[in-house]
Order: structure tokens, then sequence, then C-alpha cells
């Protein structure tokens, strides 16, 4: 079998073809490995540090707020309306449950709202001296937009003063495939609030760990 000679044209073409294969594996083995590879790494890991840091901007933007009812509920603190009416910090945590799910079916007639799940969260015991003590529970909702509207508002704007905090929401993709835009928002929060600490507290537990060395 006999080759025949290539036109100066398919020699310009297979020559071009051969560069372009010879850049590509060029640019996967001396560029894309060693260079983009990692570089579009580094630039994954710069997008989580961005999300991290909006997160603790956003948490250190609310300080303000925060100190400033705190500021309130110290200045009137003469007004009860302002605290939570029980003085037990586990009634005051399942009242609080209660006021949530009272006040989400208060809102049922603006849509779908209700509760999925409630729990007091744990808090450090407060130190000798201070007027009060804050109780937070976590609320996790299956609930509709204006719904949840209404309830973020009465829930903020009344009396006693509640704190929404560690807000987030989304919608569960399995169930928005079943029902496209009806499907309800999963919603997750902590709601706080404050019962005056009882008076004696801080004496009660001087006393507690002034007898714990007496045998």
């Amino acid at each position: 079998m006999n080759l025949r000679p290539m036109k100066p044209a398919e020699s310009r073409i297979a020559a071009i073809g051969l560069l372009v294969l010879v850049l590509v594996l060029a640019y996967f083995i001396l560029l894309h490995w060693w260079f983009v590879a990692p570089l579009r790494n580094i630039d994954s890991q710069m997008d989580d540090l961005r999300d991290t840091q909006s997160r603790y901007a956003a948490a250190i933007a609310e300080k303000p707020q925060l100190e400033k009812r705190l500021a309130e509920l110290g200045r009137y603190s003469t007004d009860s309306s302002t605290f939570l009416p029980e003085t037990d910090p586990n009634a005051a945590a399942a009242g609080l449950m209660q006021r949530v799910v009272d006040d989400a079916a208060a809102h049922a007639q603006e849509g779908s709202c209700e509760v999925a799940q409630k729990m007091p969260v744990p808090n450090p015991p407060i130190t000798p001296g201070d007027p009060y003590k804050k109780v937070v529970v976590s609320i996790s909702l299956h609930c509709d937009m204006q719904p949840l509207i209404g309830l973020l508002y009465t829930l903020e704007k009344g009396k006693p003063y509640l704190f929404v905090q560690d807000f987030s929401v989304y919608r569960n993709p399995l169930v928005a495939a079943q029902k496209g835009a009806s499907a309800p928002l999963e919603v997750q929060f902590t709601l706080g609030g404050y019962v005056h600490a009882p008076a004696n507290s801080g004496a009660a537990q001087g006393n507690d760990a002034a007898g714990g060395d007496q045998p």
C-alpha cells in the first residue's frame, strides 16, 4: 500500500491539530493541576470564609440592638410587663413555647403554620447580682410566608420583650417537588425572654459554695 504525500493544506491542518493537542496536554500537565486547580480550591475556601464572616458580621450588627433592649429592660425593670410573667425559668420556658403555639394558631387563617418542634435551650446559671435571667427556647416551624411574617411581628413587637435569634429558613426540596409553590417553609429560630432573678439567688449560691467546704 502506497501512502501518498499530503498536500500543503492537509499538512497545515494536521500541524495545527497536533499543535492544539500538544497545547491542551501541556495545559493540563503543566498548568491546570499545578496552578488552576489549587487556585480554584483556594477560591472555594475563600467563599466559605466570606460566608462565615458575613454570619459573624450579622451577629455583631445585632449587638447594639440587643444592648439597647437590655438597657430598656433595666430602665423599666419596675414594669413587670416587660419581663416574662413566670418567676421560675423552667415554667417561663414552658410558657414561651406555649406562647409560640398560641400565636401560630392565631395567624393560621393567613395560611398554614404548624409548630413542628419546641424545646428549652440550656443557659448558664446567673452570676451573683444579676437582676434577671435569660430564658431561651428552640422553635421549628412548617409555615407559609404570610403567617410567618405575622407571627414574628407578634413575638418581637409585643410585651413581654422577646428576642428572635439564630433565625434560618429554607424550603425542603423534596416537599417543594411534590407541592410546588405551595410547599411550606422550614423555619428554625431561638426565642428568648427574661425573668426577674430571685433576690436571694446570689446569696443562696454563695452560701452553698461556702457550705460545701464544711464537713
